[in-house]
């Protein structure tokens, strides 16, 4: 039996971006300068969906509720949660729904991010 062929991907379906070479949105947020996203749907709200999220060294994120699990993999650098968990390059990590935290990086890190919903801060 012969499957038909898959209709073209039309133009405005399709997004795609380099993490070397993309432009990054700073993460407005005066407690965590030094952050910046990479995110291709614009129709999900920032940080949500699957995006990728760079912290520069010496930087911290908000401290923040999870209102839908987290996953994220470390693509490069070093991550460490405020209860001392350390996550390394190429660590793939999951937080349960309701998780509470906040992450510093001393030298600088890039994430693959997947987050259902947005986060609430604390």
């Amino acid at each position: 039996m012969k499957t038909a062929a898959p209709r073209p991907i039309a133009p405005g379906d399709r997004r795609v971006a380099n993490i070397e070479t993309a432009e990054f949105t700073p993460w407005e947020s005066e407690e965590n300068p030094g952050t910046d996203y990479l995110q291709l749907d614009p129709t999900r709200p920032p940080g949500t969906g699957f995006h990728i999220y760079r912290m520069g060294p010496g930087t911290q994120s908000d401290p923040h509720e999870h209102t839908g699990a987290e996953e994220f993999f470390v693509i490069e650098g070093e991550l460490t949660d405020n209860d001392g968990t350390t996550y390394r390059k190429g660590d793939l990590v999951w937080l349960a729904k309701g998780t509470e935290h906040y992450s510093t990086t001393e030298t600088g890190c890039v994430l693959a991010v997947y987050i259902e919903t947005p986060e609430r801060n604390l």
